[in-house]
C-alpha cells in the first residue's frame, strides 16, 4: 500500500511570511501542533507550536514575528509512491509522528501521521514505528 492511500491529502500550510499568531490560530482551529511551511506549492519548512515557543516567544519574539524567523528548515518528509510499511521504519527510526508528504516534483501533497498508518494502512508497522518513537 502506498502513503496516497493513507495521507490527509491538501494540508492547511502557512507561508514564511505569515507571523506566528496566523499559524497559532490556524493550529487551535484545526487542533495541531504543527503545520507546514510552504511557498508557491513547494514545502520550505515546518512550525510547531513548540518552535513559536521556544524559538519565538522564549526568545524575546512577539506575536507579529515572520513565521521564518521560528520555522524548522529542514525537514524530513516522504513521497506520496512509497510504501507504508517503508515510511512507517523511516517515521520510527527518525523518531517522528508525522511526516509531510511531496510528489515526485516535490510539490506538498498531503501529510501521513502514525494515525494514519494505523487505522487506513498498515498497523504493526505503525506500531513498530510508535515503540521505536517512544524508546527515548
Amino acid at each position: 500500500m502506498q502513503v496516497s492511500q493513507v495521507m490527509t491529502a491538501h494540508p492547511v500550510t502557512v507561508t514564511p511570511t505569515q507571523n506566528v499568531r496566523d499559524a497559532a490560530e490556524i493550529m487551535k482551529r484545526i487542533d495541531t501542533g504543527f503545520v507546514p511551511v510552504g511557498d508557491n506549492d513547494r514545502l520550505v519548512g515546518m512550525v510547531t507550536d513548540r518552535d513559536i515557543v521556544v524559538k519565538g516567544l522564549a526568545a524575546g519574539k512577539d506575536a507579529d514575528c515572520k513565521i521564518s524567523e521560528v520555522m524548522t528548515h529542514e525537514v524530513l518528509y516522504c513521497r506520496d509512491d512509497e510504501e507504508v510499511a517503508a515510511v512507517a521504519r523511516n517515521m520510527g527510526e527518525n523518531q517522528v509522528r508525522r511526516l509531510p508528504v511531496v510528489d515526485r516534483d516535490k510539490r506538498l501533497v498531503g501529510i501521513v501521521s502514525l494515525g494514519d498508518l494505523s487505522s487506513d494502512g498498515d498497523p504493526s508497522a505503525a506500531g513498530v514505528a510508535l515503540e521505536q518513537i517512544s524508546e527515548s
